[in-house]
């Protein structure tokens, strides 16, 4: 019989240190949520991708400390948390695991399959979340000395893996992401979008014989001349030399196999939104992950006193937590201990009761029993009646006369 192949187990590979050290996210909600915030909730982990749980299911029982827990296991370093009140939905960012938090509030929001339904030819793509979104902070002026700008800025550049200039592959940046902040109003547009280059000064048919992806139909065409020449309707030929100026690079790297773009040539570069859209305003600012001091309120202003006084009661209350916590350590262990010792005792006890019995099993074996005694007295005295001294006693005649005397009385 032929001997059966053992299958050997492939090793787990590891990732490398680029993507272990990328910033990752857990996007969730916590408390009851409706339907439309829930899927802006999916929109967003698209956004996110690929460092985050896009199919992360979140319980009832699972508590904000169940997901900072694990944080440290998957390199999970910031926390975008959606909840929803009477008043209005709301969105905090939280890094992981000491704070701070920052809480936006959503004044107005449009879901990615509105924005796609809308478009004549949306460019959605699965090759297009392989890869992290380019991150465009508009109106977040670094050199600001606003500490509420400086800490939004600092928040979102560290949700997105940061971008060497000298190193990056172009291929690889298919997304963006803009923030863009009113100055005015204080309020922030966030808006997605998908990037795609195109080579310039090719016509539409030109485009599809250099990529290759569609060959276009040729029979209405006399010569190759007349069917470049040809510009149909729907052409993004552009002849204004103005609008072509506009978004021109020059590619210094190869961009798509595809895709028609040389190295050294100039190139269009073109957005299309993707959605969702976010239309948000900052709220709250607090230390700590959504149980600390409060730095900063947009509707609430606090004076010095009050600000000294919720410092005393954010620490009485820390050591509170911190006492209740060790007196609870402390019962535990007493607790194990008691546990302990009885269990002891109890085997001691046993141990003691098993000796005893096993005494008394072995002093039953030295003594014979009480039947064994009273038969050996029956048979002494049945084979010993020739030592009895009444053996030998015989009957007299009157004692038999009595004996028959008493017998007719009888009858």
């Amino acid at each position: 019989m032929a001997r059966r192949r053992k299958k050997r187990s492939k090793g787990s590979k590891e990732e490398p240190k680029e993507l272990v050290k990328a910033p990752h996210s857990f996007v969730i909600h916590r408390g009851s949520i409706s339907k439309p915030l829930d899927q802006l909730l999916r929109n967003v982990r698209q956004i996110m991708e690929p460092f985050t749980a896009s199919k992360l299911k979140v319980r009832k029982k699972n508590t904000i400390k169940d997901f900072v827990s694990i944080s440290s296991y998957l390199n999970v370093s910031h926390m975008i948390i959606f909840t929803e009140s009477s008043i209005a939905p709301y969105m905090r960012l939280c890094r992981v695991p000491r704070g701070p938090t920052v809480t936006y509030k959503i004044l107005n929001c449009t879901l990615a399959h509105d924005v796609v339904a809308v478009q004549r030819r949306p460019q959605i793509n699965t090759k297009l979340f392989q890869n992290a979104p380019l991150l465009v902070l508009n109106g977040f002026g670094s050199e600001s000395e606003d500490k509420r700008i400086q800490l939004q800025t600092s928040m979102w550049r560290n949700m997105f893996p940061t971008i060497d200039i000298q190193t990056v592959q172009l291929s690889k940046i298919h997304r963006c992401l803009l923030l863009s902040l009113d100055s005015e109003t204080n309020q922030i547009e966030l808006r997605h979008y998908a990037i795609k280059v195109k080579p310039v000064g090719l016509s539409k048919m030109v485009r599809k014989l250099v990529t290759g992806k569609k060959i276009p139909d040729l029979g209405q065409f006399h010569s190759v001349e007349e069917a470049m020449e040809h510009l149909d309707p729907d052409s993004e030929y552009e002849d204004d030399e103005e609008q072509t100026k506009i978004g021109q690079v020059t590619l210094p790297q190869k961009v798509g196999n595809k895709s028609g773009n040389l190295v050294n040539e100039k190139s269009s570069i073109k957005l299309y939104e993707i959605g969702p859209r976010i239309t948000m305003e900052l709220v709250k600012v607090e230390n700590g992950i959504m149980s600390g001091e409060i730095l900063y309120h947009s509707y609430v202003q606090k004076t010095n006193e009050e600000i000294v006084e919720q410092k005393k009661r954010i620490e009485r209350r820390n050591f509170l937590r911190l006492s209740r916590k060790r007196q609870q350590e402390e019962n535990v262990r007493q607790k194990q201990q008691e546990k302990m010792a009885t269990s002891k005792k109890r085997i001691k006890i046993d141990e003691e009761q098993s000796n005893e019995c096993d005494d008394d099993d072995d002093d039953d074996d030295d003594r014979p029993s009480s039947s064994k005694t009273k038969r050996t007295k029956f048979e002494s005295t049945t084979i010993n009646n020739d030592d009895d001294e009444c053996s030998d006693y015989q009957i007299s005649d009157d004692e038999m006369n009595m004996f028959n005397d008493d017998d007719d009385d009888d009858d």
